[in-house]
Formats: C-alpha cells, sequence, structure tokens
C-alpha cells in the first residue's frame, strides 16, 4: 500500500485548498500596510473612504478564502482516510493467513480505525496549514524588513530562541507519540483478547485478574499519552514566551525611535501589526510540525499493516498466458494429494508424503487422534497456505494453477467452530452464494434440516443473528454453515467435525444430509464420532502427518490396530464390528 498514491488521488483538492489559503494569506498580509497608509492619510488630512474600503473588501476576502481553504483540506483528508481504510481492510482480508494469524487483533482494529484518522487527517491539514504559515511568517519577514530591518532583526532574535525550543519539542512529540500509539494497540489487543472469551473469564472467576491486567495496560496508555499532551502542551507558550519578548522590546525600542523621529508611527504601527500576525503563524507552524511528528509515529504503524503479505488473488494461469490448460477428464479425482509436506515455519513436518485420491462422488472420512494433520489437510486444499512439497489437485487440475476465486468456487468449507457473521439469516446463508433463488435457498435448507426451524421463526429468513452467530444453539449454527456451504454446490465439500455440536437426533439428519450430498459432490469429512462416519464409503486414518491406512469402516476395524483402537474407545467391540 502506497500512501503517497492515495494523496496524489486528491491532489486536485489538496493544490486548491492551499492555493485558497495562500491567496486568504496575501490578503492577510496586505492589511497591515494599508492600515499603516490608513494612519498616514489621517496624518495628512487626505480622503479615506476609498482605503477603508479596500480594507474591509481584504478583510471579507480573507475570511471567504479561509472558509475555502478549511472546508477543501477538510475534505480531502477525509477521502484519504477513506481510501486508505478501504484499500487497507481489502489488503487485510485477501493477507496471507500464516502472516494474518501472527498480528494481534486488537491492534489491528486501533491501526485500521484511529491511526489511519490520525496519520491521514493529520499528515494532510498539518501540510496544508504549515505551507500557509511558512508563507505568512516568510511574506511578514519581508514587509517588515522594507518598514525596518532594525526592529526585524530584533524581532527575529527574540523568536530564533523560541523557535529552537520549539524543535527540540517537536522532535519529542513525535517518539512520545510512537509510543502511546503502540501502547493504545496494546490495550485493544488485550480487551479484545477477554472480550473474546468472556464466558471463560467468568465461569474461571477472572474478572478481577483481567481487570487488573486491563487497567495497567490502560494506564501504560495513559502515561505515554500523559507525555504526548506534556510536549505539545509546551509548544504554544514557549512560541508565546517569544513573541510577547519581542513585542515588548520592538515596542519599546519603536516608540523611543519614533520619538525621536528615525521612524514613523504608521510605520510602527504596521510593524507591531505583522508581529502581532506573525504570531498566529509561527504558533500554527509549529503545533503543525508536532503534528506532522504524531502523523508520523501513525502512518509508520499503517503502512507496516498495509505491508502484510497478499493472496495472489489474480494469479496467472497457464490459460492466463496464452498457453491452453490441458484437458481434464471428466473421471478425474475430485481431490488428489500426491506426497504432500508441510510444516508450519521452522517447526516439524505436520504433513509428511500424504498421497490419497477422492472420487468425484462420494463420502469420504478422516479420522486420526489429535494433531495427526487432519485439519491441515483442509486448509491445504483452500490454499490457506502453501505445500512445502508435493502436488495438490483438484479437479484434476494442479491448485497452484487456479486462481483463488476459481478455486475456492470449487471447494465449500465448514469449520470446526462455524463462524457466523452479525446479520441476518438469510445473508449467512447466501454469504458465498448472493443471487441464490429461493428454490436453491429452500434445498439448502432442507438439506441441513433447518426448513422447519427457520419457518417457525416470527422473521424467517430476516431473523437477525448477534456477533457469531449470537441467538442459535451451536447446532443449529453448524447447521447453518453447513446450508451455506451446500447453497454454493461446489465440488468438493470439506466438513470439519461438523457433527461435534449436535444432538443424535440432529445428527442422524445431517448424516442423511451428507449422503445425499454424496451423490452430488465429493464430501471430505473429519470426525471423531465414529457414528457418523461409518456409513463413509472410504476412510482416511492418519497417524504423525501421514497416512497410515484406507479403507472402509469394517475393513479397517479388521486390519488397522489404530482405526480398532479409536473406534474402541466409543463403542465395545461387538459393536464396532456391527
Amino acid at each position: 500500500m502506497n500512501l503517497r498514491e492515495i494523496v496524489g488521488r486528491h491532489r486536485a483538492l489538496l493544490i486548491a485548498g492551499v492555493g485558497m489559503g495562500l491567496v486568504g494569506a496575501a490578503a492577510t498580509l496586505a492589511q497591515p500596510w494599508m492600515l499603516g497608509r490608513l494612519i498616514e492619510a489621517v496624518a495628512l488630512d487626505k480622503p479615506i473612504a476609498g482605503t477603508v474600503t479596500l480594507i474591509a473588501l481584504f478583510f471579507i476576502a480573507d475570511a471567504a478564502l479561509g472558509a475555502g481553504h478549511a472546508y477543501a483540506i477538510g475534505r480531502a483528508g477525509e477521502n484519504i482516510v477513506f481510501d486508505t481504510r478501504r484499500i487497507l481492510g481489502g489488503r487485510l482480508l485477501r493477507s496471507q493467513i500464516p502472516h494474518f494469524s501472527r498480528l494481534q487483533q486488537g491492534d489491528v482494529f486501533s491501526r485500521t480505525v484511529s491511526d489511519t484518522s490520525i496519520a491521514c487527517l493529520v499528515v494532510a491539514q498539518a501540510m496544508a496549514q504549515m505551507v500557509t504559515s511558512v508563507f505568512m511568517v516568510v511574506g511578514g519577514i519581508v514587509l517588515m524588513a522594507r518598514l525596518d530591518w532594525k526592529l526585524l532583526l530584533t524581532a527575529v532574535g527574540c523568536l530564533g530562541l523560541a523557535s529552537g525550543g520549539a524543535l527540540l519539542l517537536a522532535r519529542q512529540v513525535r517518539i512520545a507519540a510512537m509510543k502511546n500509539r503502540q501502547n493504545v494497540g496494546a490495550f485493544g489487543s488485550g480487551l479484545q483478547r477477554v472480550l473474546g472469551a468472556i464466558t471463560t473469564v467468568k465461569a474461571s472467576r477472572a474478572e478481577e485478574r483481567e481487570t487488573e491486567e486491563l487497567a495497567r495496560l490502560a494506564d501504560k496508555a495513559r502515561r505515554s499519552g500523559i507525555r504526548v499532551t506534556g510536549f505539545g502542551s509546551m509548544l504554544t507558550p514557549v512560541m508565546n514566551v517569544g513573541t510577547q519578548l519581542s513585542l515588548a522590546v520592538v515596542i519599546a525600542w519603536g516608540m523611543a525611535r519614533v520619538a525621536t523621529g528615525s521612524l514613523s508611527s504608521a510605520d510602527l504601527t504596521s510593524f507591531v501589526m505583522y508581529l502581532f500576525y506573525l504570531v498566529s503563524p509561527l504558533v500554527m507552524l509549529f503545533m503543525s510540525i508536532g503534528q506532522i511528528q504524531q502523523g508520523r509515529a501513525a502512518v509508520q504503524r499503517v503502512m507496516e499493516l498495509g505491508a502484510v503479505p497478499q493472496e495472489e488473488e489474480e494469479r496467472e494461469t497457464e490459460v492466463g498466458q496464452g498457453k491452453e490448460r490441458e484437458p481434464v477428464a471428466e473421471s478425474a479425482p475430485a481431490v488428489c494429494f500426491e506426497k504432500v509436506g508441510f510444516a508450519y515455519q521452522q517447526d516439524a513436518e505436520v504433513l509428511r508424503d500424504v498421497s490419497f485420491t477422492l472420487p468425484p462422488r462420494g463420502l469420504t472420512a478422516i479420522v486420526g487422534a489429535s494433531g495427526a494433520g487432519k485439519t491441515t489437510v483442509f486448509q491445504l486444499i483452500e490454499r490457506f497456505f502453501q505445500p512445502g512439497s508435493g502436488t495438490i489437485r483438484v479437479a484434476g487440475i494442479d491448485i497452484a494453477d487456479l486462481r483463488l476465486a476459481e478455486l475456492r468456487s470449487k471447494v465449500g468449507y465448514v469449520e470446526q467452530d462455524t463462524p457466523l457473521l452479525r446479520g441476518t439469516i438469510r445473508e449467512n446463508l447466501t454469504y458465498a452464494n448472493p443471487d441464490a433463488d429461493a428454490d436453491d435457498i429452500a434445498r439448502a435448507l432442507r438439506l441441513a434440516s433447518l426448513e422447519s426451524f427457520v419457518g417457525e421463526l416470527p422473521q424467517g429468513l430476516d431473523t437477525e443473528l448477534g456477533e457469531r452467530g449470537a441467538g442459535l444453539s451451536g447446532g443449529q449454527r453448524q447447521r447453518l454453515a453447513i446450508a451455506r456451504t451446500l447453497l454454493q454446490r461446489p465440488e468438493v465439500i470439506l466438513l470439519d467435525e461438523v457433527t461435534a455440536h449436535l444432538d443424535s437426533d440432529t445428527e442422524a439428519a445431517l448424516r442423511d444430509a451428507m449422503t445425499e450430498a454424496a451423490r452430488e459432490c465429493a464430501v471430505l469429512a473429519i470426525a471423531h464420532r465414529l457414528s457418523t462416519i461409518a456409513q463413509a464409503d472410504r476412510i482416511i486414518v492418519m497417524e504423525e502427518g501421514g497416512v497410515r491406512a484406507i479403507g472402509t469402516h469394517r475393513e479397517l476395524i479388521e486390519t488397522d490396530e489404530v482405526y480398532r483402537r479409536l473406534a474402541g474407545q466409543q463403542f465395545t467391540t461387538e459393536e464396532a464390528l456391527t
């Protein structure tokens, strides 16, 4: 993500805003000079109506241009914030799972919401303010030099000392602001951690401990925030001391020179007005520098987040390169693993030389002890992770040669924790297929045994759900996630422990749904409840990252010790053999 390119899209509005600010500043700079000439005209008893009218017009123009400047810069800043959040949100949603999973979610939220606002608004507004302030300062100094260069040197000497102190303070503001943004992100991560497991916190009687931990994180953010405020609050007083000192010296020395006749009262009045006019731009200049320092800290955090590696959404395929894809036989396996190996970073291999095939139709189950690599197989098929070795094919095509959108349209995935989104049942159901018609929706609900449940709801499909499907039981959430996948009509359905939260009646209904779906496509299911998988056409037994055996329930009971042990954990030998 390139913030400079984002800002460049709104260059015209920024230039227009800065242009109005500069013209307004020129109108402001003309006012003291014209007031000096008005004083001379009064002293010489000349007509003043034209001068007064001109001064009034400059006042009006200054006000109108100032309003236009503020509006244009503010609008440009909000547009930049919008574009940054839109692009950053898209990059986060398309980020590679291994990298995204290492991010602290609270910190991601803080950077995406608050840091983008600080970075873009402060940079846009403060930079524009700095340009107009520099113009005002330089223009004021030039005009003051024309009036009396000796008074100017005196004023600049006093202001220079104050400016040096302000620059040192601005550097400290930047350092403190970076630390504060980090502390705010840490508090957000801590808060999200406990709110995401609030029932566990309550059941463990950990409210007091977690409250103290949140208070500790909040206190770190408070202390670093106070440090930012402390340094920032000294910027204006330091400049005020310099300007007040210079004003006192200029007035005292200027009056003495007026008394001796070496300086006219009109020039002294103009000079003092310029000095007054110089105070505000100088203060705004150093405040802008301080704000930009804070904005730099936020920009750095936003850019770090925007650099998260992306999935290859539009990966070029052989077809895209002008080469025709080799024809695939209709009887090609739905999924084929060929000597696939995989490890998470530098950890030991999770999968080793995994090979198996899934026919285009039918139900295949994967069983094995926890940590055998079953869920990793699913994640590799969805290309959430890249295999370290070997080849994975879906519908006869290497998944490395498929665009992600094409691959994931072929594969439906029902996760173990059945995530649902805040919204209506209809919105969750049609999430993967927004254009589904009423017949397709009714079919998916029927297959997932949800038809009667949804029909009994007062608002039916338009019933609102809370976060992660709050308002539904665990089994209902599970079945809604299955219906969502069935509505997608994929070629392969991956079911990760889908019966874990279901009662016996619902499990039986779901087994029937799995059987019916398996007549249309390949179904690959992970399950520990053998009552669910005993009816599978084939069962893959995994152990320590490898495929140990493949066969039917009866074959494996008779020939494989690991499967027999898994079966024995739920059934007696006689029950398992039936």
